[in-house]
């Protein structure tokens, strides 16, 4: 039985309208898409041939994926907001099946919330080796127990770097080559705690346990060791702050000026 979800039906329809417009495509299309009923196995089924040369089979990881969707349903709904994050901010991204398919930082987030449920449920070992995965396979290295909401666009990707602690609210922007880094050397929270609605621009630094507020702008190439007030634009090295946004959730709009 097909789903009723309406983010899956408009894939399934660009699948069948990108079959039309490419017909050499039509077995991918068909295997990627089409042969699903819904988007977890959709997207099981794509994360997992992201490990092709795994030391786990494809099948066995792709399973261990789906397991997962099926006891945590929440992380379907957040990679539908993942989709709609990137099809609503990315002028690139004019299909919804785009990240699905091919947009690695959408892949890695949704790899990152099935390592951190195994993480939360003591199985540390095969978390790590989901976050080892990504990192060989995408340039992006999320610690399983960093905690990350929903609507999250990460756009091109290369480079990511979130450690342990750090917590990443709703509807957050990140740009390539941003690290969420930590201080000190000691247990406890070393990371930082990015609100909702911020955008991180490509190069940017954060580290040690800061906060950065709700709606925050963070410009490229900054580096953040101190907390950031909510709605605020901040840049430089060492980061400040510079002026205020024009928007009030700068992700949405995505807008690199520094309305100063």
């Amino acid at each position: 039985m097909i789903s009723d979800d309406p983010v899956w039906l408009l894939i399934t329809e660009e699948a069948n309208v990108s079959i039309a417009e490419e017909s050499l495509l039509s077995e991918f299309y068909q295997s990627a898409i089409l042969d699903h009923s819904d988007l977890a196995s959709a997207l099981s089924y794509n994360l997992a041939n992201q490990f092709s040369g795994s030391a786990i089979p494809s099948a066995a990881i792709e399973k261990l994926i789906l397991d997962v969707l099926k006891v945590d349903p929440s992380i379907t709904v957040s990679a539908r907001l993942d989709i709609m994050a990137s099809f609503k901010r990315d002028p690139a991204c004019d299909k919804h099946l785009i990240p699905l398919l091919y947009f690695k930082g959408f892949q890695a987030i949704q790899l990152h919330r099935v390592a951190h449920w195994y993480w939360c449920n003591n199985r540390t070992a095969l978390a790590l080796f989901l976050q080892n995965q990504v990192a060989e396979v995408f340039a992006v290295d999320i610690h399983p127990g960093a905690r990350i909401g929903s609507g999250i666009m990460i756009d091109h990707a290369t480079g990511l770097v979130v450690g342990e602690t750090a917590i990443i609210g709703d509807n957050v922007s990140i740009l390539h080559s941003v690290t969420l880094g930590g201080s000190g050397s000691g247990e406890g929270n070393r990371h930082p705690e990015v609100g909702s609605g911020v955008m991180i621009a490509a190069g940017a630094k954060i580290i040690g346990n800061v906060k950065i507020g709700d709606g925050v702008k963070v410009g490229a190439g900054s580096l953040v060791i101190e907390s950031i007030p909510p709605h605020a634009t901040v840049v430089g090295v060492p980061a400040r702050i510079v002026g205020a946004p024009l928007e009030g959730s700068p992700s949405f709009e995505m807008n690199q000026h520094l309305d100063v």
